[in-house]
């Protein structure tokens, strides 16, 4: 194999075969504290910047604003306002959904963040941005470490 530097993209050379790629995807540090949380305790968390005051769900380690290492965390709640959303008809492989899903951008009250998922409890058709709700955690024996440990939002009440 050389390792000159090309200088004309007309003699770049190509692999004639597979090239196997792995990877591991890793929630990382915040991630990983974010989905405990709410597999073992039912909460979803948030973390809070001590200069911007800013409060991130999901957490993440350094405020995006001001790149302050992000120490403080805390219960944000389960309930939240419907940002936007969408009625989906057919699943990803085009096939018609038996009943249509709701899905949206719910944000966590009193915070500067949210979560994308389904909204389940209220016909399509009642749904409306502001609307709120609150999530619905699976049993706790049948959480996992996901986002799907959250099985739905539902209208608040």
């Amino acid at each position: 194999m050389s390792t000159e530097k090309i200088q004309d993209s007309r003699e770049i050379r190509h692999w004639p075969d597979h090239m196997e790629t792995d990877y591991l995807y890793t929630l990382g540090i915040a991630g990983e504290r974010f989905f405990q949380e709410i597999k073992k305790n039912g909460k979803i968390m948030g973390a809070k910047c001590k200069k911007c005051s800013i409060v991130y769900v999901p957490p993440r380690m350094y405020c995006e604003k001001c790149f302050n290492k992000l120490e403080e965390w805390m219960n944000v709640g389960t309930k939240g306002v419907i940002q936007t959303y969408t009625v989906a008809h057919i699943d990803l492989n085009g096939d018609k959904l038996e009943k249509p899903m709701i899905y949206a951008m719910v944000k966590i009250d009193d915070t500067d963040g949210g979560l994308i998922h389904k909204v389940e409890g209220i016909a399509p058709e009642k749904v409306r941005i502001g609307m709120k709700v609150e999530a619905v955690f699976k049993p706790k024996g049948k959480r996992e470490g996901s986002i799907n440990d959250i099985s739905h939002f539902k209208p608040a009440k």
